[in-house]
């Protein structure tokens, strides 16, 4: 006899598992736990078999009957319904497996331990408020180009132009992954050249006239703030590290001996080993600074707690407080003022890339490791700093490179 609704809905659990059959090996299994389960027994190539059909009240009892016609029809077309319901539950799980969301987080998982802890958490947060909610459930090998550029133009129309550009370039790293991994043949991000609006270059503000340079190193000399913030706006143009690598410089990274500063790879943008050669100047700067931290981690502490480096709106707070605005002059300018000044005086271009520590875009150029032209940034470095003191105590006159 065929059940009816109110049996299915008034079934109540026993202390063992018990069947409420209907019709053509249709029947409800009711659990201890109170869970009610359809299951399908059919016969299949002379072998009994059970097909699971979905829990009550999920699947109605109209629906489970509505399954059972189905697969009574794929036996009568020898199609076994049991083995297809695998089949498409396995497709469905490679598909998640293979969709772009989990390569993806596969990428980041195998590579971030390569990246600062901030690069790597930047990338994930790009990528789960920007690329997931539009194809991250997406096979891989199914994306398409149109799809991430659509993405991309959300990004591009709140404004965040060199963001989007910079999710496309992330995008086509993981696509290159999913390819050696055999998760996909091309990578569609890379038809996307020349698609989205052109990223306007933003300079960091910066001294380079060799009179204003000297009067901002005389106000630095005048600083009446801090004086674990003097030290570090005098060393700043010495060295024209980035901000950063400035802020989190450690004492056991100074070589006295060598007169030599070594950051580590891991702090480096380039993740490479970065020397610094130190001039007489800096190493006087540091002398001075070494009775104030010397017994701390950092050379320049956060005032807050030694155990934290100096924060990283310290430089730029003190150069306000000399009449320096953002457009004017910034921790990072002091790169671009060494930059510009040491060309101009015809140092080698190499060298000077070299102690900026910029990304070799030459790929016989970056095969040299990160002591090439050591000597000569060493003399360079020195030059740099006696210019620097030139300038600063004779502010009409110039020096220019001999030699």
């Amino acid at each position: 006899m065929a059940l009816t609704v109110v049996q299915v809905k008034n079934a109540k659990p026993k202390e063992k598992s018990y069947k409420l059959a209907d019709e053509r090996g249709l029947y409800l299994l009711i659990n201890p736990n109170g869970s009610k389960l359809w299951k399908l027994k059919y016969r299949f190539a002379g072998i009994e078999k059970k097909l699971s059909l979905g829990a009550y009240p999920t699947i109605s009892l109209a629906n489970a009957r509505d399954q059972r016609e189905d697969a009574r029809k794929k036996i009568v077309e020898s199609i076994d319904p049991g083995i297809l319901k695998n089949s498409i539950k396995r497709s469905k799980q490679l598909a998640a497996e293979n969709s772009f969301e989990a390569i993806a987080r596969e990428w980041h998982a195998r590579f971030s331990s390569k990246w600062t802890t901030e690069h790597g958490e930047r990338i994930l947060i790009r990528l789960e408020q920007n690329i997931f909610p539009w194809i991250g459930k997406r096979p891989i090998k199914e994306v398409t180009a149109p799809e991430i550029l659509s993405a991309l133009l959300r990004v591009e129309k709140r404004g965040a132009v060199e963001t989007a550009h910079r999710i496309s370039q992330i995008c086509g790293q993981i696509f290159r992954y999913a390819i050696v991994t055999a998760r996909a043949e091309r990578n569609p991000a890379a038809d996307l050249r020349g698609a989205l609006a052109p990223v306007k270059q933003k300079h960091h503000a910066s001294i380079t006239d060799p009179l204003e340079v000297g009067k901002l190193l005389r106000a630095i000399d005048s600083y009446e703030g801090n004086f674990v913030t003097k030290c570090a706006l005098r060393l700043a143009p010495l060295v024209f590290v980035r901000p950063g690598e400035l802020r989190h410089a450690e004492w056991d990274e100074i070589d006295f001996e060598k007169t030599e500063w070594r950051i580590p790879a891991e702090k480096m943008k380039m993740r490479e080993q970065h020397i610094v050669p130190l001039s007489t100047q800096a190493i006087a700067v540091i002398n001075e600074l070494k009775p104030f931290t010397g017994g701390d981690k950092y050379l320049f502490p956060s005032r807050t707690s030694t155990k934290k480096p100096m924060s990283e709106n310290t430089i730029l707070a003190a150069l306000r407080r000399m009449d320096y605005e953002t457009d004017q002059m910034t921790g990072h300018g002091f790169r671009s003022m060494a930059s510009t000044l040491l060309n101009e005086q015809g140092w080698n271009r190499d060298a000077i890339e070299r102690q900026l520590a910029h990304a070799e875009r030459n790929n016989i150029r970056a095969a040299y490791n990160y002591a090439e032209y050591l000597p000569e940034r060493r003399e360079m470095m020195q030059w740099w700093a006696d210019y620097l003191e030139e300038l600063a105590n004779k502010l009409n006159h110039v020096t220019l490179k001999t030699g």
